[in-house]
């Protein structure tokens, strides 16, 4: 089990992304310990994700899907959108329904992206460091580096639209529901593409996950800009 050094390539991406997150919420930053409060809900996602994926054993359903990208590409893209993406994507709103959004300093439109991102860096964090045993140092690091942005930013589009629902006081059910459709499915695309097409389709992964940082990136400053007049107008 790597320990020590071997884990920096797991530790030093989360500490870099977190705190380009603290950064972002510098006007009305959320209380540290409710973003370590999300970082472990975030390992317990993890946790909650393999026992779902261990629950599709006795239904005969549960796959290698690295076995799938060799002999199967059809059976792969079924599991990526049926299995995947909708596993990994309930594990991490779960804990987010449950009790992120029911905390006290959950109180402006910002928070919702923050603290499910801070949800993604936990559950990214245990993923890579399952993945340390299988990739070389260099290709670790990557990882540590690349992982957290997509589970952060496919996380981030049923967060905004709970957020937006859950402040304006109206029902959450069909926001909740459209954005972990929505995010489930462009997570498990991004994942068939990876794995089937790992050269080829890497242009379209690409595109994807930048196409939706710029939707992200564009949405964090429009929302931080109205907490800042906002607060000018209070003054």
């Amino acid at each position: 089990m790597p320990h020590g050094l071997l884990t920096l390539p797991v530790i030093v991406p989360i500490l870099f992304w977190a705190a380009y997150l603290y950064h972002k919420d510098r006007h009305l930053p959320e209380p540290p310990r409710n973003l370590l409060l999300c970082l472990g809900l975030g390992i317990v996602a993890a946790g909650l994700s393999k026992a779902m994926y261990l629950g599709l054993e006795p239904l005969g359903l549960r796959f290698d899907a690295v076995a799938l990208a060799d002999n199967d590409s059809i059976a792969l893209f079924v599991y990526a959108m049926l299995a995947i993406g909708p596993i990994e994507e309930l594990a991490k709103l779960l804990p987010f329904l449950l009790i992120v959004i029911r905390l006290r300093a959950f109180d402006e439109p910002l928070d919702g992206i923050i603290y499910a991102s801070f949800i993604a860096l936990g559950y990214a964090a245990v993923e890579n460091y399952h993945y340390l045993d299988f990739l070389t140092g260099l290709e670790s690091a990557a990882r540590g580096f690349a992982g957290p942005v997509i589970h952060m930013l496919f996380a981030s589009i049923w967060a905004h639209w709970i957020t937006r629902a859950w402040l304006a006081r109206e029902s959450i059910v069909m926001p909740t529901l459209l954005g972990f459709l929505l995010a489930a499915e462009l997570h498990g695309l991004y994942d068939f593409l990876v794995l089937q097409y790992p050269v080829a389709a890497l242009p379209v992964a690409a595109l994807m996950i930048a196409s939706i940082w710029i939707w992200r990136l564009r949405l964090m400053q429009r929302m931080h800009n109205d907490a800042v007049e906002r607060s000018a107008g209070q003054d």
